[in-house]
């Protein structure tokens, strides 16, 4: 897959999550076999190009390329400059969010509420792409309702506007996250253009993405969801789309290793206070596909250091008897073929 002269060779991607895709677990994603990363979205406005927030989100060091940001907003020109300031800043492609259904989002005609204005998407397609001398890619949604599906139509203006490539979640707007993914649309995107294609949704196993992809034609997928708590699910992925298998599974150890090297490193990223508040979670979602998992989560969420926090989880990973670390996707599927 290609995104204007950046070859991606492994086409499983990270899908950008807003308060969960930073650096820490963006590396995290890639040394597990992720081909691409999205940084969270950074929003246009550029009273907030120094807050801690933004900052954080625009830290790029010692990850490796393409370095991908996204950005939001919902004025043309005000985006095409924030396109600029990152790309200065060291971005290697610009994505633009036309996807994030969150209402804090919408209610500012940003994210998916910008796909209820098909005249304002095309003006800020154009835009980003003539103020960049950089790949600008798009992440959408099959539209803003159910009577109201216009990514036909969104994509087209895309290819036209020169955007080099388009992620597509298979829900719409309203759907946030319920319901089931769809991808009928998606496929008709990739018969109908010539973009490179993600297809994002509902990827919640290596074989689901395999299908997925023959039933779209699409070039790659993008992860989300799926991925928080079983980071090697991109490995796992990657195998199975190149080989039809599933690789062996991390044994604990390698896996109690790989959750306390990425709590360690959220809490150096962070610094002690908001580092111990924002590893909690993903410390929950570690602990959920584990025995005694849900009263340690909830012991481990009243401490407030962050040796405190480590140690405990430690602990409790250490006196764990388990040869391998579950996964949601394993179960039946160890001699499962495509």
């Amino acid at each position: 897959m290609h995104i204007g002269g950046y070859r991606i060779d492994i086409p499983v991607a990270l899908a950008p999550m807003a308060g969960i895709t930073d650096k820490p677990f963006r590396r995290l994603a890639r040394a597990y076999g992720a081909g691409y990363a999205v940084s969270e979205m950074i929003s246009d406005d550029p009273s907030l190009r120094h807050t801690r927030k933004t900052l954080r989100r625009s830290d790029h060091s010692g990850e490796a390329g393409p370095i991908a940001v996204q950005i939001a907003g919902s004025d043309p020109e005000q985006l095409a400059e924030a396109a600029r300031y990152n790309v200065a800043a060291g971005a290697e492609i610009i994505d633009i969010n036309m996807g994030c259904p969150a209402k804090k989002v919408c209610n500012v005609l940003a994210g998916s509420a910008l796909l209820q204005n098909e005249e304002l998407v095309g003006r800020i397609l154009r835009a980003v792409v003539r103020a960049v001398d950089v790949p600008v890619t798009l992440k959408t949604r099959l539209g803003w309702d159910d009577e109201h599906k216009n990514i036909l139509t969104v994509a087209k203006m895309a290819e036209d506007a020169g955007i080099a490539a388009l992620a597509v979640h298979g829900r719409t707007r309203t759907q946030m996250y319920k319901g089931e993914a769809a991808y009928g649309l998606i496929a008709e995107v990739k018969q109908q253009t010539g973009l490179p294609l993600w297809v994002n949704g509902d990827l919640t196993s290596p074989q689901k993405a395999a299908e997925i992809l023959r039933q779209t034609g699409a070039d790659g997928v993008m992860i989300g969801r799926a991925a928080q708590g079983q980071p090697w699910l991109f490995r796992d992925t990657a195998h199975y789309l190149a080989e039809g298998s599933l690789p062996e599974p991390p044994s604990f150890a390698e896996a109690t290793a790989t959750v306390l090297e990425h709590i360690g490193e959220m809490h150096a990223f962070y610094g002690e206070t908001a580092g111990v508040r924002i590893a909690r979670k993903h410390i929950g979602w570690y602990l959920a596909r584990l025995e005694g998992g849900e009263p340690m989560r909830r012991e481990i969420n009243v401490l407030e250091s962050a040796a405190a926090q480590y140690d405990a989880l430690a602990g409790f990973l250490e006196r764990q008897n388990l040869s391998v670390w579950p996964t949601d996707y394993r179960e039946d599927a160890l001699n499962h073929t495509r």
